[in-house]
């Protein structure tokens, strides 16, 4: 990680006291003091000012003072050795020991600073370089890390370059077209070549003739083009719509941001299509308000359809013309245009999925993710104290029975509280949601109540609409309290379980998180879709709540209307502000506060030596730390829920939701770039346990579009009338073929309408529902028109499952997981990659084997000539006698 732009600095706490500061000259921006030394890694310390004055008589020492020396390297040689090894075997002890008097939370932080010493003289065993940068209000500790080339390590280089096979024929001339058409849309980003793939892998000092590294000082990249470059073309709303520089947010926040990304452009480039039909399905019920016949019926003044009264006492009987407007509207929603829809949004589910994969496998072998293994995760330090614990408290209690394996690990024994506390913490979370729900409930049937009781008729008349509002206000306001809590809570939840790796714990939180944050978004919804309206009973016998107050009915239009009403309010308003203005507000206001109370707590002292422009890692330090991508996840999984579950009551759904989302990936770009620390690269080949929950979501959207067709609209009781029961076909008398009657006579005594202009001439009162008429010998039962519409919509239900999951099951075989031309490749690559390290390491072994050849052959040429030379002195010395024999066999031995 290069620091020219870091957001994502590790925070670890520190302790420092104010007299050890010695002087430093400020580092030039990005490298060490030498200039030459690029800076990898910020780690800040937090500590703690030691106030605690030392015993009268113990020297001169200041209230600060403390003997251990700042550790600094350079080069990777250590200038100041760690004195921990020295405080610990006595060397380099002063004679004369100072003793300093110190409290708990003083002697908490000493054994702090300890450890610090520690680990960083295991990161300078390890190779890395080290300088310190100590802020003038002693605040914090900037120590900077140059990561040498020895530490590049388990990183996948280029080794060659190789051309990847091009499609021929059409579907080249199409992409050419198409690059021309969308080149106003691209970012003006560096693009790398598309018609040529490095063969990658991980990199070995030992065989680096393998790799085509040119520079070892351009072997990391900078990062500071690429935040100028991705403020200018990606985290500015004037942009909104260009295509995302995928490539480079991958390149500068690591592959698992880089991929969440990737993910929110393909499925914002996929509500467009749903946005498209859903406007024309809206469209069609504008065009079609006028003809359809239930509607003009109702709105008929000439049908006197007297209704019985909404409440005792206090409501009076009412005529069905008075409720068109409802009517009408309920038609823009309810009509044959929205079972297609509905088809149509389950496949386009299916078909988004399939294509994320595609593209995940294409962005994989793009970015080298196809050969990534996943490596062994360490546990976590939670996971590790726990087990420490359990250790110390069995050491004494170790029998003949112990099982040692059961000892290196938490067991299901060891967890149990954890388990329950969760089962149980959970169990009372979802009953506090449906408590609030209720609660809204009950609100909604004594405010219509009171307001029945009203004498203004304006206030009369608007009862059914002012309810609804309000009720759907505070649900909104309930949801995004609970929301907060319910985050916080699984969280907790998660640690107590002390999963073993974060990974784990990661996947356990978004599961909690998302079946409460689930419940909570969509109980109101399924109140109204499935609930509403169905246990209310008729008049005579009506259901009644707190001995007083009936249950709520649909509209006389149906609850389609209300549900829609709902669905989009609190789809808008989770998203306008907690999506939105939560996501600019919080930050900046965590960032305010932590600057006041930075300016309260540290005096402003002036320091000359201090440089008055701050480093980079300073200003970055500032903003806010990054918590994970859980959050940006979650809420778009939550929309994607709006988008698919519901969408037979609200064909708008993905329209909001695209131009929410055209807002939302500036505003994450903006939040990255500016308002965040960066976030540590992590690397990662899909998105995770996220896509299940996506999967998970689509099939049981069809199932919920299923009964709200069958159940919630009037679809199944049209469809049921036109061709069973209607005299000509048509749809004239439908609205009287819904109708029941009810005898006023029968009402319970206190029940019947006060004051009622209209008592005396009314004989019968209608009600939406199929029961026998009072004049039958079965009155009030349902009839038998009653069990074949129920009998029809689950066999609508049953039809309509079998043939959206039948067709997204083809959808999802006819379209294969893994891109044709990437497969060839991934397969071609391999080869490639063996052929080109076995010629590479044939070379090497040839030219090993020509130079021993050529030391071979000259130190045959240069015995040759020794033996020569000893053959001619040989002769020379038979001629000579004495002591030049001798000499003679002395050389021949040599």
């Amino acid at each position: 990680m290069d620091p020219e732009g870091l957001h994502g600095l590790p925070i670890i706490n520190n302790y420092l006291d104010g007299t050890e500061r010695e002087a430093m000259d400020s580092m030039s921006g990005t490298h060490f003091r030498d200039s030459n030394r690029k800076v990898d890694y910020v780690l800040v310390y937090h500590y703690r000012k030691r106030f605690t004055q030392h015993q009268p008589g113990a020297g001169s020492l200041g209230p600060m003072h403390r003997a251990a020396s700042m550790t600094i390297a350079s080069n990777g040689e250590t200038k100041k050795s760690c004195l921990k090894l020295q405080r610990d075997n006595g060397q380099n002890a002063p004679q004369e020991a100072q003793v300093i008097e110190l409290d708990p939370l003083d002697t908490l932080e000493e054994e702090k600073r300890q450890q610090r010493e520690e680990y960083e003289c295991n990161l300078m065993a390890a190779g890395l370089e080290i300088e310190k940068d100590v802020e003038v209000r002693g605040r914090k500790l900037c120590i900077l890390h140059g990561a040498p080339w020895v530490m590049a390590t388990k990183i996948r280089s280029p080794a060659a370059m190789y051309k990847i096979k091009e499609e021929g024929g059409i579907l080249k001339k199409l992409s050419e077209i198409w690059c021309k058409l969308s080149e106003p849309l691209q970012p003006q980003v560096p693009q790398e070549d598309t018609k040529m793939k490095s063969l990658s892998y991980p990199f070995s000092r030992e065989k680096i003739y393998l790799y085509n590294i040119r520079d070892k000082d351009t072997f990391f990249d900078n990062a500071t083009r690429s935040r100028i470059l991705l403020y200018r073309e990606w985290a500015r709303y004037g942009v909104f719509y260009k295509f995302q520089p995928i490539d480079l947010i991958r390149k500068y926040f690591g592959e698992k941001i880089g991929l969440y990304f990737a993910w929110l452009g393909l499925y914002t480039e996929f509500l467009i299509p749903s946005s498209v039909v859903g406007i024309i399905v809206f469209l069609y019920g504008c065009i079609t308000i006028e003809s359809d016949i239930p509607s003009k019926e109702m709105c008929d003044q000439h049908n006197t359809f007297t209704m019985c009264p909404l409440c005792d006492k206090f409501c009076d009987y009412w005529n069905l013309s008075s409720a068109c407007s409802t009517a009408r509207a309920s038609h823009l929603f309810d009509n044959p245009a929205t079972v297609f829809f509905s088809i149509f949004m389950a496949l386009w589910a299916t078909m988004f999925l399939e294509q994320w994969k595609r593209l995940q496998m294409r962005l994989s072998y793009f970015w080298d993710l196809t050969g990534l293994d996943e490596e062994e995760e360490h546990p976590r330090p939670e996971y590790e104290t726990k087990l420490l614990q359990k250790k110390l408290k069995n050491k004494n209690m170790k029998t003949e029975n112990t099982n040692e394996n059961e000892e290196d690990k938490l067991t299901w024994n060891d967890r149990m509280p954890g388990y329950a506390a969760n089962f149980g913490l959970i169990l009372f979370m979802i009953t506090l949601t449906f408590s609030a729900v209720f609660g809204v409930i009950v609100y909604r049937i004594t405010t219509s109540a009171a307001l029945s009781f009203s004498t203004n008729e304006t206030t009369r008349s608007n009862v059914r609409v002012t309810v609804t509002a309000t009720a759907v206000i505070i649900n909104l306001v309930v949801i995004l309290i609970l929301d907060e809590i319910y985050g916080a809570v699984a969280k907790w939840l998660t640690e107590i379980e002390v999963p073993k790796t974060e990974k784990t714990f990661e996947e356990r939180l978004i599961l909690k998180a998302f079946l409460l944050k689930f419940v909570n978004s969509y109980a109101p919804i399924f109140y109204v879709a499935f609930f509403k309206g169905r246990f209310v009973g008729r008049p005579g016998h009506y259901v009644y709540v707190f001995e007083g107050y009936r249950m709520e009915e649909c509209a006389p239009g149906g609850c389609l209307m209300e549900l829609c009403i709902q669905l989009s309010i609190i789809m808008l308003g989770k998203q306008l502000i907690q999506n939105n203005l939560f996501e600019i507000g919080i930050p900046k206001l965590k960032k305010l506060i932590r600057k006041m109370k930075d300016e309260r707590t540290e005096p402003k002292k002036m320091d000359t030596s201090q440089p008055k422009d701050p480093q980079q890692w300073d200003l970055d330090y500032t903003l806010e730390p990054f918590t994970g991508l859980t959050p940006e996840y979650m809420e778009m999984i939550i929309q994607f829920g709006f988008v698919t579950l519901f969408v037979a009551s609200f064909p708008l759904a993905p329209l909001f939701a695209l131009l929410n989302n055209i807002i939302e990936v500036r505003l994450d770009a903006k939040k990255f770039v500016t308002e965040l620390r960066r976030p540590d690269t992590v690397r990662a080949k899909d998105i995770g346990i996220w896509y299940n929950i996506l999967s998970g979501i689509g099939k049981l959207s069809v199932i919920i579009n299923a009964f709200v067709i069958a159940v919630t609209s009037d679809f199944i009781p049209r469809l049921m009338y036109q061709y069973t029961y209607s005299q000509n076909g048509s749809m004239h008398g439908f609205i009287n073929h819904t109708l029941s009657y009810f005898n006023v006579s029968h009402l319970k005594a206190g029940t019947q309408p006060e004051n009622s202009p209209f008592a005396q001439n009314i004989l019968f009162c209608r009600f939406k529902d199929y029961r026998e008429p009072p004049w039958s010998q079965n009155q009030y039962e349902f009839s038998k028109q009653y069990w074949a519409v129920l009998s029809a919509r689950l066999a609508f239900v049953i039809l309509f499952q079998n043939l959206v999951m039948f067709l997204s099951i083809l959808v999802d075989w006819m379209i294969p997981d893994i891109p044709k031309d990437i497969s060839e490749q991934i397969k071609k690559e391999k080869s490639v990659l063996v052929d080109f390290f076995l010629k590479e390491e044939h070379e090497k072994l040839k030219l090993v084997e020509s130079f021993i050849t050529h030391d071979k052959r000259k130190h045959k040429s240069g015995a040759e000539d020794q033996r020569i030379r000893a053959a001619s002195l040989s002769q020379f010395n038979q001629s000579q006698k004495g002591s030049i024999a001798s000499f003679s066999s002395q050389h021949t031995v040599v």
